[in-house]
């Protein structure tokens, strides 16, 4: 990470002759010049960019940096108060993500990416690496690391969400009567090792067919085999295909620089995650999404599937399954403030077990014009419906807040 920010202070000179040259062709910049890096949207913002006469080469170094203010209330189920532990936790102030990355393409035809995020550790510093190389009209292939093709809120650009926290439908773990080899999958995917085919067939229809490792953001290393079972690499397999009849939909929720949108896609995915949790189960996840901008207006909503299957070698006849999903909406109530709504439903137990979660959340974006500056704050409860005993209930929220408070300022350039 030295030599990078060495590289781009040695840059410096480069990149102010490059933003001059941009600010006084300002009205000519349009979203075509957007790159699609999954960390941040580059929509009207120019920032410092290299490029060069022709358009062929284009460098471009970025920044997000997130910090946030939490409250976290849980209730009294697996709290032991013997140990005085407290109701009120996990709270405090954080930093989710200090991203510094840059992005551009060379050639006209290779994409590039890398990120790291300083605040995390491990395999997860690493962010994404990856190129892109364009060798048809609409053929792409993509290696390196990167964001699966499964859930649109996965897939929005980080710093463009609606809400500061992900539905819980996604990122929560699911509720399985064995804790043999720590069987605690989550229903979202994420950041994964891979390759990919992608593209656009006559700017409407979208496609993503991809192979990754199946082991997630932490970790860079190749450490899978073959199934026992099925006889073929114990990879990740998803894809993903979308309908956008008026042209590419920008992955934002809502953005004050993007007033003037009128677009809608819809999608479905699904990916088959073989020997995953520990080599102990298979699981399949398939996907519907739906979003749609329209000015001021931002409206989604999403729906997801997971079965889960043990290995015959776990002698565990059970199969379980689940479901989730939510709906949201911003409006622009003026063109600096959003207002935000959210409800997230989670069959967390599975379906054979009555009752699911249903979580409410309210909240608000203030875009600070002129100096890349984000607020976000949101309140999310966690109620519980439908469940035939008590235990069902106290056991469905385990590990999960009651109410939760975020407060977060964000700055990207």
């Amino acid at each position: 990470m030295k030599k990078i920010f060495c590289f781009v202070m040695a840059l410096l000179p480069l990149f102010g002759l490059a933003q001059e040259n941009q600010e006084s062709n300002a009205q000519a910049t349009t979203h075509d010049d957007d790159f699609e890096n999954g960390i941040v949207s580059m929509s009207g913002k120019t920032g410092l960019k290299i490029s060069s006469g022709t358009g062929d080469f284009v460098f471009k170094p970025f920044m997000l940096v997130q910090t946030c203010a939490k409250f976290n209330y849980y209730d009294d189920e697996g709290l032991d108060k013997a140990y005085n532990q407290d109701n009120v936790a996990n709270s405090g102030f954080a930093v989710p993500y200090a991203v510094l990355g840059f992005t551009g393409k060379a050639f006209g035809k290779v994409t590039f990416n890398l990120s790291i995020n300083a605040a995390s550790s491990g395999g997860a510093l690493l962010q994404q690496a990856w190129f892109d190389v364009q060798t048809k009209k609409n053929i792409a292939f993509r290696i390196g690391k990167f964001k699966t093709p499964f859930t649109h809120a996965y897939l929005t650009t980080l710093g463009e969400t609606l809400l500061p926290v992900l539905p819980n439908s996604l990122t929560a773990t699911v509720i399985l009567p064995y804790a043999l080899n720590a069987v605690t999958p989550s229903i979202g995917l994420g950041f994964d090792l891979g390759a990919e085919m992608h593209g656009s067939i006559a700017g409407k229809f979208g496609y993503e067919l991809g192979v990754f490792n199946g082991t997630g953001i932490g970790t860079n290393a190749a450490g899978r085999t073959f199934s026992d079972d099925w006889h073929i690499p114990s990879l990740l397999y998803a894809g993903r295909i979308t309908f956008s009849p008026k042209g590419a939909m920008p992955m934002i929720q809502g953005s004050a620089n993007r007033l003037d949108e009128n677009k809608w896609m819809i999608g479905v995915s699904s990916s088959l995650n073989v020997e995953s949790e520990n080599e102990s189960t298979n699981d399949f996840r398939a996907g519907f999404e739906f979003a749609y901008l329209y000015h001021k207006l931002y409206l989604a909503t999403e729906c997801y599937f997971m079965h889960i299957g043990f290995t015959e070698r776990q002698k565990i006849s059970e199969m379980y399954n689940f479901i989730g999903g939510y709906a949201q909406a911003g409006y622009f109530v003026t063109n600096k403030l959003q207002a935000a709504l959210r409800y997230d439903l989670y069959e967390r137990n599975g379906l054979d077990t009555k009752g699911m979660l249903n979580m409410p959340a309210i909240g608000f974006n203030y875009f600070m014009p002129g100096c890349n500056l984000k607020l976000q704050a949101m309140y999310q409860y966690t109620g519980r419906t439908g469940h035939e005993t008590q235990i069902d209930r106290d056991n469905d929220d385990l590990g999960m807040t009651v109410h939760s408070a975020t407060v977060m300022l964000q700055y990207t350039f």
